[in-house]
């Protein structure tokens, strides 16, 4: 079990979600399943996925198999970009409800925002029809600037709780996460540990001696410091322990500020203007 109970922050609805759970990205059939069943054995709560991974299934299966009590788990999964507008996203909702196998899902967020934006209103529509049936506890987006974002907040009825995007050491979003935090919507950091060559950056490796911890764990807490919900990804029990081992340490003021100092604005992902 985590040796400290992982913190929960407060969505604009009142939902509590955990601050650190598991990323399921590129985490296939078997090794999801078994991913999962070793998070939710040592007390992650926080399991996030999306129809795109093709894995929703095998991530239902750890959770029933699991043990524990589906009210204390966080389960959230995302809209592909094929399904928008507002018919096709009900759908698209029931397929990934039902491949999960669970009666209502934690969090369903807009994987990608689209260039369509009257399609994207239809799609928030749908959501909305969700959430008000309580199909979903929350709603929210995937890889949203500040311009989508906004686009959904002239429309909505409900407004979205959470956005989650690209964030590791060299792509800060500092902008975006100032917006966000304005409109009282949580963010979620996807790529907390970028493209692994973060972990042998030089100053990484010397927070990570003066802490006397790894590189993985000095990323993860500096994001969790910043008040982000982190979602590493990994289908090692070993690495999913060192991920979740960042609850017994403290980066100080000085850390957090260097850390701070090296965004350069580098994506590693696609550009949301860009992508679909």
């Amino acid at each position: 079990m985590l040796s400290h109970q992982v913190p929960f922050l407060t969505l604009n609805n009142g939902v509590k979600m955990p601050q650190l759970g598991l990323g399921t990205w590129k985490s296939e059939n078997n090794d999801a399943e078994n991913a999962v069943k070793h998070a939710l054995k040592i007390g992650i709560r926080l399991i996030d996925t999306a129809f795109y991974y093709q894995n929703e299934s095998f991530v239902g299966k750890a959770i029933k198999e699991s043990g524990v009590p589906r009210e204390e788990i966080f389960i959230t999964t995302k809209l592909w970009n094929s399904d928008h507008g507002y018919e096709k996203a009900l759908a698209a909702f029931e397929r990934s409800r039902a491949a999960l196998d669970l009666s209502y899902v934690d969090l369903y967020l807009i994987h990608w925002p689209g260039k369509d934006m009257n399609s994207l209103t239809e799609t928030w529509r749908a959501f909305e029809k969700l959430y008000n049936e309580k199909k979903v506890r929350a709603i929210g987006l995937s890889n949203f600037n500040i311009d989508h974002i906004d686009h959904i907040l002239s429309i909505c009825t409900v407004p979205p709780m959470v956005n989650q995007v690209e964030i590791h050491l060299l792509l800060q979003q500092a902008k975006l996460r100032a917006y966000c935090a304005e409109k009282n919507i949580i963010v979620t950091g996807w790529r907390p540990l970028g493209d692994g060559k973060l972990l042998s950056n030089p100053t990484v490796t010397m927070l990570a001696e003066k802490y006397h911890r790894t590189p993985a764990q000095v990323l993860i807490r500096w994001m969790l410091q910043l008040g982000i919900v982190v979602i590493p990804k990994s289908i090692k029990p070993e690495r999913i322990n060192e991920n979740f081992g960042v609850f017994d340490f403290v980066l100080d003021d000085s850390s957090m500020t260097l850390l701070n100092s090296m965004d350069e604005g580098k994506r590693i992902g696609p550009d949301p203007s860009e992508f679909f």
